[in-house]
């Protein structure tokens, strides 16, 4: 209600007014306008202020113009009974409430709109609106940026979006699961605008729940979970919804559990803050004041550690577009890829879903936002559609409920299904900012216009520019604008498995050719997106070689060239496919005995299997070669060979106690110090026990380019390259690794307090860890540990950290 002090507030606030404008009034009309909706949809049927509202208004002394509408759900009567002039001009207010977005040719010049713009992340549709405002000297204040001091926002429809949002997909829960062979209690639900009002919903939803706690649903679906993400007032209004049925709330860490072990007579549910899937990047809490300034500082784990286990997520969160994605277009590929369905007992006729997420609600309604895959908003005629994560991350929309991908539903208008409860909710906490607004006078500079910081804060735009809090969508929309080469138009297409240090410099070659478009499959979603995001023709897929066996098929199959920096055990399985599809494939590593082996296959399915083509081995092969070919093109043979090669920082930047870098994996360089080596002196194999590599005396000092202070020692077995070079007249053959001097002796360190150590710990044996290669103390999901604790357990000081 308005409140008592409200009339004195108001005449303050013109006041104000009066000798901004340097006019010899002492008292005016105070003229305000609420205009007809008439931007997009034919369902927008809510008003910013109810007549109850207007009434008030006009009792104080304000003159309230209002836009004939037979649309809206308060009908024009009720506005007029309360004191509203109904007329179709506008021009004799200062002051324009709307909800939505404003027709350009319908924008008055030199006037305060309140509405939701939908600019304030730049968004491209409506950067036209934007432009329009300024040119025509319009103040611009978006409801949306209207907050309190702990930047909550006090004026929104969100309530009733996350009700209206919350049964339209419990109702399209309903449907997809019938198309995918299940009745369910859900069916029963309809959509939220067929109901008169949110009590006749929740009565469906109450119904659907007795049948959920008598046992109706079916048991091969299993547990249902649902996640919401925030706790504003969406996801407050959703939540509403939801206990009406027979849910129980658990912890983000319990989803897991109760997903495989839960009862199908309720459902589950559970409430994600940021501080549940928000972590720092390389350890360490999670701080808020430090994430809303340095947001590039965390990185989100809810598709690792959340949405496996989610049935449905309803998403009520705002996303900053420089706050990182919760569901990336890679994690959504990954949820759908089966490898999440949950195990129940199933029969003919009663089969398992497909994969245990079934709905995405995005009540955000924000296109390529947190959710990234949702580029576009549904609406209330066709409030679904199915997402396919195999069409190249394209939205795949379809009338019917059946076929493959997650059932989504993303209203950009959710609140006017509900339009008359959600115009009183919304009205009720905006109207005691109206005697403030109508101080607004768009001629006046905004810096003297003496705003409340609430209101002041939520000015996009006025005296012809965007104001100084607001000034990043000129560069933000900059970016928004930038479109990327598709892979698909490209004439030369690259897959580049694996997106490491050596990455980088990969694709910043490849990108030299305008032809040439990559994609970086990699098992590291972030990694991938922030490499591609360097390029405008390169694209990030997640895919993981050990678990996506066909997902890898369909990649090779659609580039023509595959580069493969992952770990050499990878190779075969790679090459294998390369064959099949008649596809090249380029590594860096050494030739194992399993690539060996497909040697007639690649000559049979006419491709290279192109390896050791990085500096060592790789560079140091081809200066070879052309030594031997000019010393046999002059008649002499070869005695004597030694290779010496190595990657090394620059100078100034060895200063640490390796001396040295890592440009590639650290455990694989680490790791090869330990293993054996071979190689051929005066005729003589010497051989090189695993963990001796490092040994002093095995270590030679080079005493060629002095300045640089170089020592090296043997790589790997040598002798074999007595016949891949032809050189049978040798009787001495080393290749070796260069370091800067220091290098082998601290790494001896290393290997002596096991730090560095290939072979398999007997604690990984024990947690069934086989193919691990790092201490179990070190392994996620391990115990709390020190480096000091670490290696005093390493020397066996103590048995328990």
């Amino acid at each position: 209600m308005w409140r008592a002090t409200s009339i004195k507030q108001a005449t303050k606030y013109v006041g104000r007014h009066v000798t901004y404008c340097n006019t010899a009034r002492t008292k005016t009309t105070r003229v305000m306008g609420i205009r007809r909706e008439d931007y997009g949809s034919q369902w927008e049927r809510r008003a910013p202020l109810n007549p109850l509202h207007v009434k008030e208004l006009v009792e104080s002394g304000v003159k309230v113009l209002v836009q004939p509408s037979n649309r809206r759900a308060y009908t024009m009567q009720d506005y007029q009974e309360a004191g509203a002039v109904i007329q179709e001009d506008m021009s004799e207010a200062s002051l324009i409430l709307g909800v939505k977005q404003v027709p350009i040719p319908h924008l008055m010049p030199n006037k305060t709109y309140c509405i939701f713009s939908h600019t304030i992340k730049a968004q491209k549709e409506n950067m036209p609106l934007l432009d329009a405002i300024i040119e025509k000297n319009i103040r611009l204040i978006d409801y949306e940026k209207i907050v309190d001091e702990s930047g909550k926002r006090v004026v929104a429809f969100g309530k009733f979006a996350g009700i209206a949002g919350m049964i339209n997909i419990l109702h399209g829960i309903g449907l997809r699961l019938l198309a995918l062979g299940h009745h369910s209690p859900f069916i029963h639900i309809a959509a939220a605008h067929n109901y008169r009002n949110s009590g006749m919903a929740t009565q469906a939803v109450r119904d659907a729940g007795y049948e959920i706690a008598l046992g109706l649903m079916p048991k091969s679906i299993g547990p249902l979970t649902f996640v919401f993400m925030g706790s504003g007032n969406v996801c407050q209004g959703a939540e509403e919804v939801i206990r009406h049925l027979p849910v129980t709330y658990v912890e983000p860490k319990d989803l897991r559990k109760v997903a495989e072990q839960g009862d199908t007579r309720k459902v589950y549910a559970t409430t994600v803050h940021r501080k549940d899937h928000i972590v720092r990047r390389g350890g360490g809490p999670f701080v808020r004041e430090e994430y809303d300034a340095h947001p590039e500082l965390y990185r989100s784990v809810f598709s690792e550690k959340i949405a496996p286990w989610s049935s449905c997520i309803v998403n009520g969160i705002f996303w900053n577009t420089n706050h990182p994605r919760f569901l990336a277009n890679m994690d959504t590929k990954m949820l759908l890829s089966g490898d999440t369905v949950a195990k129940m007992p199933e029969m003919p006729g009663c089969p398992n879903l497909p994969h245990r997420l079934i709905a995405i609600c995005d009540i955000t309604a924000d296109p390529g936002g947190s959710i990234e895959f949702i580029t576009d908003c549904s609406s209330i005629e066709s409030p679904f559609c199915l997402y396919d994560a195999d069409h190249k991350h394209e939205i795949f929309k379809s009338l019917r409920f059946s076929g493959d991908g997650v059932l989504t539903c993303s209203i950009d208008n959710m609140p006017t299904q509900l339009p008359r409860e959600a115009t009183d909710f919304f009205g009720g906490q905006f109207h005691s900012f109206i005697p403030e607004l109508l101080t607004s006078d768009a001629s006046v500079p905004f810096e003297i216009s003496n705003f409340s910081k609430t209101i002041g804060d939520a000015v996009i735009a006025s005296n012809g520019k965007l104001t100084s809090k607001y000034e990043y969508i000129s560069s933000l929309r900059d970016k928004t604008m930038e479109i990327p080469v598709s892979v698909s138009a490209a004439k030369h297409k690259v897959l580049l498995l694996g997106s490491g240090n050596m990455a980088l410099s990969t694709c910043d070659y490849l990108m030299k050719d305008g032809s040439v478009a990559v994609t970086v499959a990699s098992a590291d979603k972030e990694e991938a997106e922030v490499l591609a995001d360097r390029w405008e023709n390169t694209s990030p897929v997640y895919h993981n070689v050990e678990t996506h066996e066909d997902q890898l098929d369909k990649l090779i199959k659609e580039h023509d060239l595959v580069m493969s920096l992952l770990p050499l055990r990878f190779h075969p399985a790679v090459a294998k496919k390369c064959v099949q599809h008649k596809v090249n494939m380029v590594t860096t590593s050494y030739v194992s005995p399993q690539m060996r082996a497909l040697q007639q296959a690649a000559v049979d399915a006419n491709i290279c299997l192109v390896n050791e083509v990085g500096l060592d081995p790789g560079i140091d092969h081809m200066l070879a070669m052309e030594s031997f070919s000019q010393i046999k093109e002059e008649g002499g043979k070869v005695t004597s060979f030694e290779s010496w090669c190595g990657g090394l920082p620059a100078p100034e930047f060895s200063d640490n106690p390796l001396r040295y870098k890592f440009n590639w994996s650290p455990a694989a360089a680490l790791g090869s110090l330990v293993r054996d080596a071979k190689y051929l002196m005066d005729g003589e194999e010497v051989y090189i026990p695993p963990g001796m590599l490092m040994d002093a005396k095995n270590v030679k000092n080079m005493k060629f380019l002095p300045g640089f202070n170089l020592e090296g020692y043997p790589n790997r077995d040598s002798t074999s390259y007595v016949f891949s070079y032809g050189i049978p007249t040798a009787h001495t053959v080393i290749r070796g690794t260069l370091r800067y001097k220091g290098f082998c002796n601290a790494a001896t360190g290393f290997v002596q307090a096991g730090l560095v150590d290939e072979r398999q710990h007997p604690m990984l044996n024990q947690a069934g860890l086989v193919d691990e290669r790092q201490h179990p103390m070190l392994n996620e999901g391990g115990p709390d540990v020190t480096w000091v604790s670490l290696y005093m357990l390493l020397q066996g000081l103590f048995k328990q950290v």
